[in-house]
């Protein structure tokens, strides 16, 4: 099987910044302190409310081709990772050739996950490009969960960032993309879900309650039940890194960091220690951006290499889980 490659790595951030101390402004009952400890998160950014997660997108494509001179003119397929579309049709992808400047001679398509889609968008690409069907893939991930959280849903505001990413994938690269573990179980779908504006219920629902400790929970806006996503990451994510490692015969010594998809640093942490790995191996890239959903992945790769966590011939396993339920993981080889 022909080798695949990343052959480079952007984001991008929106401009407003919404900080801890401006969420305990709006829910005096919390403190700076207490988010800062439980989340791990300081700051996120926040997506204006006329930018979308396709302005982002080309936003940090236009870093991509920028920061490392690549020529758009190779680019011969166009992957698009979002769960938060600016139409319902047509293809936000077809719409990026367009803006970004693409050939029309490639090909572009959408695909909608949430925290595993930059590891199943890495999967496409590499068969797209063993398949012989692409030699340059641009695989974007963009998302604005920002909009689909009440104003005073105090728990999923301290924990949800807005983001863009852009990576390439080719024949040639500084990592070569390994063999990937993936996993569905759509039981778990009512657990983390935006109810109304699809098909199933087109209409708002204007349903919105309060739960026992004042949380808004409604159709019209995203609900997570928060124990019930613990419940599943701890299930399923230890078996997926090991059978990641299996399905790259790598042993769990040979990894030299672990980059999870980072959903906050109290389930990170619970992670990190029920697997067993030691601190100086495992990144934490959360506290500047929040959870960025299918961003955080590639954004954690990105700061890693420049502050040096990962370096030449080094092994890191990445891996993504979460809405859907889905996950995924694979090893990338520096």
């Amino acid at each position: 099987m022909e080798k695949v490659y990343i052959k480079a790595i952007s984001y991008y951030l929106p401009e407003k910044i919404v900080t801890n101390e401006d969420i305990v402004r709006d829910f005096p009952e919390w403190s700076i302190e207490k988010i800062a400890s439980k989340v791990g998160i300081g700051k996120r950014h926040i997506a204006k409310p006329d930018e979308t997660a396709m302005d982002m997108a080309v936003k940090a494509a236009e870093c991509l081709f920028a920061e490392h001179s690549v020529n758009r003119e190779e680019v011969d397929y166009l992957l698009f990772c979002t769960q938060s579309p600016d139409f319902k049709l047509p293809t936000s992808a077809c719409i990026l050739q367009s803006q970004l400047g693409l050939r029309t001679q490639i090909g572009a398509l959408d695909f909608n996950l949430g925290c595993s889609g930059y590891v199943y968008g890495l999967s496409l690409a590499k068969g797209l490009v063993c398949a012989g069907v692409a030699k340059n893939v641009l695989l974007l991930t963009g998302e604005t969960y920002s909009k689909f959280l009440h104003p005073k849903d105090k728990g999923n505001r301290t924990i949800f960032g807005d983001a863009a990413s852009a990576t390439l994938v080719g024949t040639s690269g500084m990592a070569e993309i390994g063999n990937f573990c993936l996993g569905t179980d759509g039981s778990g779908a009512k657990n983390l879900i935006v109810k109304s504006g699809g098909a199933r219920i087109p209409d708002r629902q204007n349903d919105l309650v309060l739960d026992s400790n004042g949380n808004p929970m409604s159709s019209d806006w995203l609900y997570m039940d928060g124990s019930e996503i613990f419940s599943f990451t701890l299930d399923y994510v230890p078996p997926l890194v090991s059978n990641t490692l299996i399905r790259n015969q790598l042993s769990r010594e040979e990894i030299d960091l672990y980059i999870l998809h980072q959903a906050n640093k109290y389930m990170l942490d619970f992670l990190r220690k029920k697997m067993k790995i030691v601190p100086e191996r495992f990144y934490y890239a959360l506290s500047e951006y929040g959870n960025t959903v299918s961003n955080t992945i590639p954004i954690a790769l990105h700061d890693a290499m420049a502050d040096r966590s990962i370096s030449s011939e080094k092994n890191v396993l990445i891996a993504g889980f979460g809405v859907g339920y889905s996950w995924g993981g694979t090893v990338l080889r520096f």
